[in-house]
């Protein structure tokens, strides 16, 4: 049985009303307890969180090492181009990550199309809104499968 962590970054709170066109119609919570369910009947923990705080996202990053955290999957949304002490945490704990972004981020603003994290994921997965969340765990668990 696999642990996994699912980190979201500022402003994913607001899925389902905050540009439904990019992000999708479903909220957060929504996505969270489907992959919950699906992480679950794969024999598999799940746990969560959403923290508009860069630190607040260094400190879980920090513990789920000490928590015996075997995978993350992490929306960085906005800190995705700007932050080097996400970047360090993750270097730092050692524990394999997928990078999820909601929206086609390679279709975007050239200052979205630039991550600090796509070099050292084990994956990347942008422009299936919610469905982007499952992909990743999909993966994981197949990785995770004898």
């Amino acid at each position: 049985m696999a642990s996994i962590l699912v980190l979201n970054g500022p402003n994913l709170n607001l899925l389902g009303s905050r540009e439904p066109d990019k992000y999708g119609h479903r909220s957060l919570n929504e996505i969270m307890e489907e992959l919950e369910r699906f992480a679950g009947a794969c024999g598999h923990e799940l746990h969560y969180m959403q923290n508009n705080s860069e630190g607040a996202l260094v400190d879980a990053i920090q513990k789920a090492a000490n928590d015996g955290v075997d995978h993350i999957i992490f929306n960085p949304a906005a800190y995705t181009h700007t932050s080097i002490a996400l970047r360090d945490a993750l270097l730092a704990v050692d524990i394999p990550f997928v990078e999820v972004h909601l929206s086609a981020v390679a279709a975007r603003e050239p200052f979205r199309q630039i991550s600090y994290f796509s070099d050292i994921a084990v994956g990347v997965i942008s422009g299936f809104q919610g469905e982007s969340y499952m992909l990743a765990l999909q993966a994981i668990v197949n990785q995770a499968e004898p």
